[in-house]
């Protein structure tokens, strides 16, 4: 039973359903610290919890983030993605007024691209620990 510990059920499904998110700043200016990082993870967080999802890692390093993600079917990876951009940009914003030298010029912390792979690939195993050497910044 080991094998299916991952296994999620909803109403009427079983799934296991994971993507690994990178959020690159805009410009990519290396905007944060590990006081930045710990926050956005508190925020994504946050706003995954809304979303009825698990964020099962996350780091990074001054410039991108990235997440691992544990989602339900019913959830839209694109609307989720827009909702932790977009909440953590303004709190962030709202919190750490020093950012603003990043932004300036476009008003956005984050680039409007991302990467979200899902993990038919590397074994869930290999990308936590990919994700866990990250190397953060002090």
């Amino acid at each position: 039973m080991a094998e299916f510990s991952n296994v999620r059920t909803g109403r009427h499904c079983v799934f296991t359903l994971h993507a690994h998110l990178v959020f690159v700043t805009k410009f990519r200016h290396k905007v944060f610290d590990d006081r930045h990082l710990t926050r956005l993870e508190e925020i994504m967080r946050a706003v995954c919890a809304d979303f009825e999802t698990d964020l099962v890692e996350f780091n990074g390093d001054g410039e991108h983030v990235h997440l691992l993600v544990n989602f339900p079917p019913k959830v839209a990876l694109s609307k989720l993605v827009n909702s932790l951009k977009g909440v953590s940009s303004r709190r962030m914003r709202q919190e750490f007024p020093d950012l603003v030298r990043h932004y300036y010029q476009a008003n956005k912390l984050w680039s409007a691209s991302y990467l979200a792979g899902s993990l038919d690939g590397a074994p869930l195993t290999i990308l936590r620990q990919y994700i866990e050497q990250q190397n953060r910044p002090d």
